[in-house]
C-alpha cells in the first residue's frame, strides 16, 4: 500500500513547476539527497508524473498550484510524495516572505488540529534553485506534510445532490458531523485580546480577505462595478469595528473549512485539509466557510434556496447552536459571509459561474450585512 506525504513548493520562478522542464531544474540526485535526508535511508525515485488537478470541480478555475506525484523506492518498499507549486501574484503571496511565513506557519499549526492532515518538514531551495535544505541560503520554503491517498473529497457529495436532486441519509449525517466537528474544535478559547483584534483586522486588509478579493476583480463588469466595491467595503469597515471588541470570542479555528478542504473516506470518516490564516481566530470564519457552499449549490440548481441544499444549511446551522449554545455567532458572521461571497463570486476563482449567480450571491452579501443578526431560518429572504 502506498503511503503518500505532500511536499508544497512555493517558487518565485514560474507559475508552474515541471521537473526538468522550466526554472530552477531539480535534479533527480537532488531530490533523492533531501527526501534520503527525510527518511533517513537510502531512496530511488521512478517516476514522476503531474496529478492534473484530480480531485478538482470543474467550477474551480484558479488554484496556487499545480502538483507533481514523485514515487520512489525504500528498503523495498514504494512510496509517493506531491510536489505543489504556488503562484507568488496577488492575494498577499507577492513577496518571499509572504510565502515563507506561511508556510512555517502551517508546519506549525497542522499537528495541533485534530483529523488534520501531517506536517513532515519545512525547508527551503537554495538559491542556485537546484538543492533542497534546511533553511540557511533559502530563496524559498516548501513544506512536507503528509497526503492522504484515499477517500473523496467533501465537494463530490454536494455535486452528486446537485446532479441528481437527491439527497442520502449519509449526506444529512456527514452535515451533522462537520457542524460537531467545529463545536468540538471552537470548543478550545484562549484569552488574547490581541490576536483577536488582528485576526478582525485581517479579515478585510490581508491579501486574502476582503480587501485583497476586491482587488482582484476586473473592472468593466457588469455586475459590480466601482461603486459598489467602494460601498462595499465601507460597510466591512464599519463591522469591523463592532467586531473587535468580541475578543472573548477567540477560539480555535480552521480558517479555510470549506468542501474542497475536506476528505471523506467511509462513512463518517474525514480528514481536513489546507488550514489557514491562524490558529485561533473568529468561528463565525469556519461556519460561514461551508455553510456558504449549501446556498451556493442551491443558486446553481434553482432560482430559491430550497431542496436538498437548505436542508443542509439548516441542518448544518442548527446542530452547531444546539451542540455550542453560540448564539452570539449570529451577530458576527455578516462579515465572513461578505468574504466568501467575493470568493464565490469572484470570475477569478469561478470562471464559468453565470452572471445570475454572481448578482444573487452580491445580493446576498450586501442584504447580509445590513442585518445586525443573521436569520438563518429565512435565508432565503436575504436572496429575493
Amino acid at each position: 500500500m502506498f503511503i503518500l506525504v505532500f511536499i508544497a513548493i512555493f517558487l518565485t520562478y514560474n507559475d508552474a513547476f515541471r521537473f526538468g522542464g522550466i526554472v530552477p531544474e531539480l535534479k533527480v540526485e537532488r531530490l533523492e539527497e533531501y527526501l534520503s535526508s527525510v527518511y533517513k535511508r537510502p531512496i530511488k525515485v521512478i517516476r514522476i508524473a503531474p496529478l492534473g488537478g484530480e480531485g478538482v470541480a470543474d467550477l474551480k478555475g484558479f488554484g496556487y498550484g499545480l502538483p507533481y506525484l514523485i514515487e520512489f523506492n525504500i528498503d523495498k518498499e514504494t512510496k509517493c510524495v506531491v510536489l505543489e507549486t504556488m503562484r507568488p501574484e496577488g492575494f498577499g503571496h507577492d513577496h518571499f516572505s509572504d510565502r515563507a511565513a506561511t508556510l512555517l506557519w502551517q508546519h506549525s499549526a497542522f499537528n495541533k488540529l485534530p483529523r488534520h492532515v501531517r506536517s513532515v518538514d519545512v525547508g527551503a531551495f537554495t538559491t542556485d534553485g537546484e538543492t533542497l535544505k534546511s533553511v540557511g541560503d533559502c530563496s524559498e520554503f516548501f513544506l512536507l506534510t503528509e497526503f492522504v491517498d484515499y477517500g473523496v473529497l467533501y465537494h463530490h457529495d454536494l455535486d452528486r445532490i446537485k446532479e441528481s436532486g437527491f439527497m442520502r441519509d449519509l449526506d444529512e449525517e456527514r452535515c451533522v458531523a462537520l457542524s460537531e466537528y467545529l463545536a468540538e474544535i471552537h470548543s478550545a478559547k484562549k484569552d488574547a485580546p490581541g490576536l483577536y483584534i488582528r485576526r478582525i483586522r485581517d479579515l478585510l486588509g490581508h491579501g486574502e480577505g476582503i480587501f485583497g478579493l476586491t482587488d482582484s476583480y476586473p473592472s468593466g463588469l457588469g455586475y459590480a462595478d466601482e461603486k459598489f466595491f467602494v460601498d462595499f467595503e465601507k460597510t466591512c469597515l464599519e463591522w469591523r469595528w463592532r467586531l473587535k471588541r468580541k475578543t472573548h470570542r477567540l477560539s480555535q479555528t480552521h480558517g479555510d473549512f470549506h468542501p474542497w478542504n475536506v476528505m471523506f473516506k467511509q462513512g463518517l470518516d474525514f480528514t481536513v485539509l489546507d488550514r489557514s490564516r491562524g490558529e485561533w481566530g473568529e468561528p463565525a470564519d469556519d461556519v460561514s466557510a461551508m455553510t456558504i457552499n449549501y446556498l451556493f449549490y442551491a443558486l446553481q440548481c434553482s432560482d430559491k434556496i430550497e431542496g436538498p441544499f437548505e436542508r443542509l444549511f439548516l441542518l448544518f446551522w442548527r446542530n452547531y447552536l444546539d451542540k455550542t449554545g453560540d448564539e452570539e455567532i449570529l451577530s458576527v458572521v455578516q462579515p465572513f459571509y461578505a468574504w466568501r461571497s467575493l470568493v464565490l463570486a469572484s470570475p477569478v476563482w469561478y470562471p464559468n459561474l453565470s452572471v445570475d449567480v454572481r448578482k444573487r450571491i452580491f445580493r446576498f452579501a450586501t442584504r447580509v450585512l445590513k442585518a445586525k443578526e443573521f436569520e438563518f431560518e429565512t435565508v432565503e429572504s436575504y436572496f429575493k
